[in-house]
């Protein structure tokens, strides 16, 4: 267990990678801004970053079912197309906010899937020491009828 731990950890002189997660809603850019407020210096201030920065949105797969002959691919095409203008506003809005804060070598991506799928396979792939999400203030009960 002991090893598993060591060998997580960076080599010397890499930085360590941040997953943030974003998606269209205020907490979620709250989040962002939070974290690039505590974690990430502007460039002209010392100390250097210590992180790498990895902000992933999730689109929802276009799962459509509608019937008649070519209706399913008219409609599909366009929910695709929809999704994906809504992951790149997600993602444009994120990147105004690293501008803002002079943040300038995040990297951002837009995948497809559940949202928690998605985070957990890009904590995975970056092998991220962190990641970061809003909250939409849902208690319990609220999520246990959520999902």
């Amino acid at each position: 267990m002991a090893e598993e731990a060591s060998s997580a950890a960076p080599a010397a002189g890499t930085k360590m990678t941040m997953v943030v997660g974003v998606d269209d809603s205020e907490p979620s850019l709250y989040a962002l801004r939070w974290t690039l407020q505590h974690f990430f210096p502007p460039v002209h201030l010392p100390p250097p970053q210590q992180y790498r920065l990895v902000v992933v949105t999730a689109m929802p797969s276009a799962a459509v079912g509608i019937a008649g002959p070519g209706a399913l691919m008219d409609v599909r095409a366009f929910v695709e197309s929809d999704l994906k203008r809504a992951a790149e506003r997600v993602i444009d809005k994120a990147k105004d906010l690293c501008a803002q804060l002079q943040v300038s070598d995040a990297e951002f991506e837009a995948l497809e899937g559940d949202a928690r799928t998605v985070l957990c396979h890009a904590v995975e792939r970056h092998r991220a020491e962190m990641l970061v999400v809003g909250s939409h203030g849902y208690g319990a009960i609220k999520r246990a009828t959520v999902y």
